[in-house]
């Protein structure tokens, strides 16, 4: 029997676009767990919302984070919910204006 596909959500991939503009950072939870990791390596770097941080656990799985104005969300909740971040907003129908500032 054939397995049907799932279906992607358009406001899901919408909101995945749209992260692909904000800066990532790549780190290893080591011992902690990937949360706190994330939340103290912000800490340590004093990184400016918005932004998305890729959390290693191990070397099969990577948590995906996005802290925000309002603090540290799951990256997937955020593509899903991209509208209720002010920080995103501006990412979402860039201007011509915009996406110069953004290439500097």
């Amino acid at each position: 029997m054939a397995r049907r596909r799932k279906r992607k959500s358009r406001r899901r991939q919408e909101g995945r676009r749209i992260l692909e503009h904000v800066p990532q950072f790549s780190i290893e939870s080591g011992e902690d767990k990937p949360v706190t990791a994330a939340r103290k390596y912000i800490q340590a770097e004093g990184i400016l919302p918005p932004a998305l941080l890729l959390v290693k656990r191990n070397e099969h799985t990577t948590d995906r984070y996005f802290w925000a104005e309002k603090g540290l969300f799951g990256a997937q909740y955020v593509e899903e919910n991209h509208f209720l971040f002010p920080s995103l907003r501006f990412l979402e129908n860039p201007s011509e204006k915009d996406l110069v500032t953004l290439r500097k």
